[in-house]
């Protein structure tokens, strides 16, 4: 051993030791204290704070969707239901990063287009409320159901869900009347209460079902239920029901509808028939229509593309949206304010040539007879729809008697309770010319006013409302398609009855004349048009086993020359008069006034009123024209 190598220090390494192994329990000691203490703020501290964190966890407060009211006809048959159908979902806390992979193995499994995903992930976007699934697609068939099935094991997040759906049985019989629900999107969220419309798919989106969206959806009601760790329902603690939405009962008669869809079939048309003692819109058809059910569950660019694109429009409501010059068909308001402003007398005559003139060699308004009428008093001017006995009148009043008369019909406005897509067309005057067009009003404007030309521009809704004020001797009724809500009283029998509306749209007040006995004069000219010898209508009213009090109308659709003759054939389709024609029956006791627009159709007493007929023979008498004379059947589309 080395003389310099130094002996160890047994005691002094026993030291070192001692007070290394005391330093390590004293830091042990003080992490189980730090440990200690921590449990004890966690467990005593905050107990009760994260107990009711657990309990949410494992606990919560689902929204439970209402069963949307049902719709029926005046007769009670059921015109829009509910049907369960099944669609398949994905709960995104589930899936969490493997969304895509999940979505590409459904896609594997079942046919989901890449519209449907896109689709998916807008309504992934929207607020919702969490572990609330999300809906891929709509619509499973059982097939695609036991597909699912099998497959669940290896498809995380995955359901298949049960939901109610509107149905519409009848399709495009009712489409422009009712409109149809869709899937709610971000815009209607944001416009709506979101506790109204927790766990709810469905809103209004055109129609009854936009208008009454408030008392068809119902309410919302809630359930507890617990949970697993994956958030999947495991039972239902407690529940609150949801109210459901109330039943609507309409005026439409579907029998009706059905039968004036079957006779404009094929053209661009409208027909709107009103009951003229309640205002009740029994029969309310535009064509071509649409199927609703397509747009319930969201509808397919195809099919959209395809109505879209249709040079028919059969997304048009043509009978609250068309607007169409009104023709003839306003003359009996016209001749009416002519002799109530004391213009004109009841006995006012004219010369007809076949023109009219306001000076001597100038621009001719001519008459729709080319050679004119001759002598022409008011009765022959309603029966023949002789233009010159109008122009004259026209001229004579000026603008402000016939906009203002034109006016208390409801010419230029909305007066419909609850047709959310109605128009108000156009109803001129001095300031609106004005301001339209920054021109004063000439008296050829008030000559083309004078035969429903020119300016003027209405619906076929606001044609059929001016005839219930006329069948009805100026009494207003609004029109309205709700009859009431169907409710069951303490017998358990049936209850109608119309809700209170938060703001009902108003309409004018009875039109008050200053001479009261012209309005039987105006009702028997109208008669005379279908009645008479030289009725324009007269064909119609033949063999009819009631009185028609009506007016035939024929609106240009391209001008023509001042020496020019007007030839059909040489026209093409788009090009050719529509056929307009008003008219309410019983002349003395109406129950059904309607108006009648077909576009294109030629004129108003060989296509219109023929219609008209048979819409009123059905009403009144039951008949069905499918049955009738083939040749009876056909004047529609000669």
């Amino acid at each position: 051993m080395s003389r310099f190598e130094r002996l160890k220090d047994h005691s002094q390494e026993g030291r070192t030791f001692s007070f290394r192994a005391f330093l390590a329990f004293i830091i042990v000691l003080l992490l189980i204290a730090v440990l200690l203490g921590r449990l004890y703020y966690l467990q005593v501290l905050q107990y009760d704070r994260f107990a009711a964190m657990s309990e949410q966890n494992r606990v919560q407060l689902q929204p439970v969707a209402p069963t949307r009211g049902l719709i029926y006809d005046t007769s009670g048959i059921l015109l829009a239901d509910n049907r369960p159908s099944y669609s398949v979902t994905l709960l995104k806390e589930e899936v969490g990063k493997e969304l895509d992979s999940t979505l590409s193995a459904l896609q594997n499994i079942i046919d989901i287009s890449d519209k449907d995903i896109e689709s998916f992930k807008k309504r992934l976007s929207q607020r919702r409320r969490p572990y609330e699934t999300v809906p891929v697609r709509f619509r499973l068939t059982e097939e695609e159901i036991a597909k699912l099935a099998v497959n669940y094991h290896r498809l995380p997040g995955v359901q298949v869900e049960a939901d109610l759906i509107r149905y519409y049985p009848y399709g495009e019989t009712l489409v422009h009347a009712m409109g149809y629900v869709g899937r709610i999107n971000e815009k209607e969220l944001q416009q709506t209460d979101p506790k109204a419309y927790a766990g709810t798919n469905y809103i209004g989106k055109l129609g009854i079902e936009k208008f009454y969206e408030p008392i068809l959806h119902g309410s919302v009601g809630m359930q507890k239920v617990e949970t697993n760790a994956r958030g999947r329902v495991m039972r239902i603690l407690e529940r609150t029901e949801p109210v459901p939405g109330q039943d609507l009962q309409l005026f439409i008669d579907l029998r009706l509808q059905q039968i004036t869809e079957k006779l404009v079939e094929g053209e661009k048309a409208s027909i709107v028939a009103i009951d003229p003692e309640t205002g009740g819109i029994i029969a309310l058809v535009s064509t071509p229509g649409y199927d609703p059910n397509l747009f319930v569950t969201g509808i397919s660019t195809a099919d959209y593309s395809a109505l879209r694109d249709s040079p028919d429009l059969p997304l048009f409501n043509r009978a609250l949206r068309g607007r169409y010059p009104p023709a003839s068909t306003i003359k009996p308001i016209i001749g009416l304010a002519a002799v109530d402003s004391e213009t004109v007398s009841a006995t006012h005559t004219v010369w007809d040539p076949g023109f009219y003139t306001l000076t001597h060699g100038g621009r001719k308004y001519r008459d729709w007879k080319r050679g004119g009428h001759g002598k022409v008093d008011m009765k022959l001017a309603f029966a023949q729809s002789c233009d010159v006995w109008f122009y004259d009148a026209g001229y004579r009043m000026g603008i402000d008697p016939m906009s203002d008369y034109l006016g208390s019909f409801g010419f230029g406005q909305v007066t419909s309770l609850d047709l959310p897509e109605a128009l108000n067309g156009i109803l001129p005057s001095r300031e609106w010319k004005r301001n339209k067009y920054k021109l004063p009003w000439y008296p050829g404007d008030s000559l083309n006013l004078s035969i429903g030309q020119g300016f003027l521009l209405t619906t076929p809704l606001q044609l059929a409302t001016a005839a219930t004020v006329l069948a009805n001797r100026g009494k207003w009724v609004q029109p309205r398609l709700l009859k009431g809500v169907r409710n069951m009283d303490e017998n358990g029998a049936l209850k109608i009855a119309m809700p209170e509306l938060p703001n009902p749209r108003s309409y004018p007040e009875d039109v008050k004349l200053k001479h009261p006995e012209y309005w039987d004069i105006i009702v028997e000219n109208m008669v005379e048009v279908v009645h008479g010898p030289r009725g324009t209508a007269r064909k119609i009213g033949l063999d009819a086993p009631y009185q028609i009090a009506g007016k035939t109308g024929t609106a240009q659709v391209v001008g023509i020359k001042q020496d020019e003759r007007y030839d059909r054939d040489k026209l093409d389709k788009r090009f050719h008069d529509h056929a307009l024609f008003l008219a309410f029956a019983p002349a003395d006791k109406p129950k059904i006034a309607l108006a009648v627009i077909v576009e294109n159709g030629g004129g108003g007493s060989s296509t219109a009123a023929p219609l008209a007929r048979k819409v009123m023979d059905a009403y009144l008498l039951g008949i069905d024209p499918s049955v009738e004379d083939a040749d009876l059947v056909g004047i529609a589309h000669e």
